[in-house]
């Protein structure tokens, strides 16, 4: 029998579910210790229904969006819904099990209401610190057993694993930071609490039966509306293709290749030609690679008011060859594989520029550069993650922003005066804009920025991984290039480089420097209006000689 819902009370109840979700979200960024997601906030919430099924989401990571029904179902494939009891939850951060990389810890809590499964509060966070071969990015792992802790798809307690529980004992006795990433875990459950929390007092007020058929209209809404803008677009086949820099082992780039299908209300992307897996830790989940071509579609071609849930992905299909760096065998190592995300989020704007030319941007500096400080001292570890990003490709209409975390990270930038308060071995010695980083273009790309660093103290090193040091992004409809990144370190007079994806034992006195890329242009830079060059140049993004 199919219920039908009153308009008013669908309006009230599914925005009262959005409102749950952003609260979620709220909540576990407030509640969170370490600076990647308490400042960065690199994490996400939402609620699924009882069949695992997204239904709303916090508008926070859109890496993290796609994926959490395919996590949440190698869970439930273990461990079947109807075992579950009261203070149950689900935990993943397998990659090889719906999991995106080791960092990246999911919990799903299920939402009992009057003995039904109601729902579940889900939640993700990527954790400073699991574990594996060194603090911070093992960039030289040959395998994932080399990245840190894995957690397989599984079953426990709150009140019998966690709190004390060999759960988080286990957790514990594995990392280097624990009471940062014990204290982030706990800040998901207090998320996942919220959200349940407004979810019962919804189905309190309006009934269960009321509130499950508001969830499953409002993922078919979704749908609705991702279908109709789909089907906007001509049909036919367009293909795209971008790289990254190399592997960190040889100077060869990798190369991400889409052939995108238009036809009808559906969309099919077929990988074929990607590269093969690599031996470092550049490869990408399935998970992460459905999220990485997910978000160009809905960025470009939907509305921003079409809530993210399970409806909005029906209409899109992949195709990856099992084995390339898009789809790895295990036990590949995944760490980094927000690098070739961004390729593929590149490859599939390029693809959509040439159906819905106005509606997409030239490939931006699009690069996660994750940036890791580590320090032991007094028989303890310290960490920092920073998580950098860069300038926008410009738009049909629009410069590119400028220095602000990629469209798949949307991470914030952690403040100068939180890491003075939490970090005692380095200080921040510049951050500021990179002029003339942004390219060209009848609309100019965004701006990348520099930030350095000053080591304090003996016994810090550096990793990180990033990209775009040698190929640069490229601009659209004769926009110019983005200018590329750069990252040194300056040692008594000598200034070392640093490659993009390796690290550096520091010393005191060294200071590093990590420059981040631009965007693109879009368009003639002879058809650029002279009152935003002079705009530009005011405001110091540009210098005289560019602007000539």
């Amino acid at each position: 029998m199919i219920m039908t819902l009153d308009p008013v009370d669908y309006a009230v109840i599914s925005q009262g579910i959005l409102a749950a979700a952003r609260e979620m979200g709220s909540k576990l960024v407030r509640s969170a210790y370490s600076t990647v997601v308490r400042e960065a906030a690199d994490a996400s919430a939402g609620l699924m229904d009882a069949q695992g099924r997204i239904v709303a989401q916090a508008e926070m990571i859109p890496m993290q969006l796609g994926s959490m029904t395919a996590t949440w179902a190698a869970c439930a494939a273990h461990h079947p819904v109807e075992t579950l009891e009261e203070g149950d939850f689900y935990i993943c951060n397998d990659p090889f099990e719906g999991g995106q990389h080791i960092p990246d810890v999911f919990i799903f809590q299920p939402i009992f209401f009057e003995g039904r499964l109601l729902g579940f509060a889900a939640s993700v966070a990527h954790h400073l610190e699991m574990g594996g071969a060194a603090a911070g990015i093992v960039a030289d792992a040959s395998d994932v057993y080399q990245e840190g802790l894995r957690l397989p798809p599984s079953r426990w307690n709150l009140e019998r694993d966690w709190y004390g529980g060999p759960l988080q004992r286990l957790i514990a006795k594995n990392i280097r930071v624990p009471q940062l990433t014990i204290g982030d875990l706990n800040a998901q459950f207090a998320a996942g609490s919220v959200g349940a929390g407004r979810l019962k007092q919804l189905a309190e007020k309006y009934g269960g039966d009321t509130v499950e058929a508001t969830m499953a209209e409002l993922i078919a809404y979704s749908e609705r509306r991702v279908r109709a803008a789909i089907a906007a677009v001509p049909d036919g086949t367009w293909h795209g293709e971008d790289n990254i820099d190399d592997d960190g082992l040889t100077d060869e780039p990798r190369t991400i290749r889409v052939a995108l299908t238009i036809k009808g209300d559906t969309i099919h992307c077929d990988f074929t030609g990607t590269s093969e897996q690599v031996a470092r830790n550049l490869n990408s989940p399935l998970s992460s690679t459905f999220s990485a071509t997910f978000t160009p579609i809905k960025a470009a071609l939907t509305s921003t008011d079409i809530p993210f849930n399970h409806g909005s992905t029906r209409a899109v299909t992949l195709d990856v060859p099992y084995g390339s760096i898009l789809n790895p065998k295990p036990p590949a190592p995944v760490h980094a594989r927000m690098l070739v995300c961004y390729r593929t989020f590149n490859a599939v704007m390029k693809a959509l520029s040439q159906a819905v030319p106005e509606k997409v941007i030239a490939c931006g500096y699009d690069t996660t550069t994750a940036l890791y400080l580590s320090h032991f001292d007094d028989d303890r570890y310290r960490v920092i993650a920073e998580v950098l990003g860069g300038g926008y490709g410009a738009g049909h209409r629009n410069d590119g922003v400028s220095a602000v975390g990629g469209p798949l990270a949307n991470c914030t930038n952690t403040p100068v005066e939180v890491l003075d308060l939490d970090y005692d071995f380095f200080r921040m010695h510049e951050y500021s804009l990179r002029p003339d980083s942004g390219g060209g273009g009848r609309q100019r790309g965004g701006l990348g920025y520099v930030r350095a660093y000053e080591i304090l103290k003996p016994g810090a090193s550096l990793s990180m991984y990033a990209d775009r040091f040698k190929l640069a992004p490229e601009g659209l409809f004769g926009g110019q290039e983005g200018k590329r990144a750069r990252c040194t370190v300056e040692r008594g007079g000598e200034i070392i480089d640093i490659p993009s994806k390796g690290g550096l034992a520091l010393e005191p006195g060294d200071i590093l420097t990590i420059m981040t890329g631009g965007g693109a242009g879009y368009g003639d830079p002879e058809e650029r209006d002279p009152t935003a060059i002079a705009a530009d140049l005011a405001d110091g993004f540009i210098t005289r000689a560019a602007a000539e």
